[in-house]
């Protein structure tokens, strides 16, 4: 099974629309870093409350040296870079990053993490017959606060044939 690091913004968005279990059918468990436990166990709403009770197939993991945060820019958030930090630790080794944040995911990228992020998981999950449509998940996104450009949109949905 791929080892799976995940960031806050995919949790909080996917649940926030009850599809949570979308990362646990696509790659079985996912790890998450502590800063972003922290950071989507604070709020009280449905990611939150789906995150605790995800049982075991969510792992939150600290970063073994806290002083890679000075590697990072400061304009990435904490959850952002230890996220990263956890994907390279050579405890874990990380197949794949799922990063919302442009930044964020331009670093990744530089680090030579392979890197996707809630578009690409939508567009996976349908691929692999998960979901049947991604329109109506996108649809709410949008209406839980999500900003999703009308050009992504429109290549997600020409990708996966809607």
């Amino acid at each position: 099974m791929r080892k799976v690091v995940v960031n806050s913004t995919p949790l909080l968005v996917l649940g926030n629309i009850g599809k949570l279990d979308i990362l646990r059918e696509l790659y079985g468990k996912i790890y998450i870093a502590a800063a972003v436990f922290k950071e989507v166990s604070e709020k009280n709403d449905a990611a939150s409350a789906a995150l605790r009770s995800s049982d075991d197939w969510i792992q939150v993991l600290n970063i073994e040296n806290p002083t890679d945060y000075a590697m990072y820019r400061a304009k990435l958030h904490a959850g952002e870079v230890e996220t990263m930090i956890l994907a390279q630790q050579k405890s874990l080794q990380a197949d794949l990053v799922i990063l919302d944040d442009l930044a964020a995911r331009k670093t990744a990228k530089f680090l030579g993490l392979n890197v996707t992020g809630t578009m690409g998981v939508l567009i996976k999950a349908k691929q692999k017959g998960i979901i049947t449509e991604v329109k109506p998940l996108i649809n709410d996104i949008i209406q839980n606060g999500f900003f999703i450009s009308d050009r992504v949109v429109q290549m997600v949905l020409k990708a996966v044939g809607e």
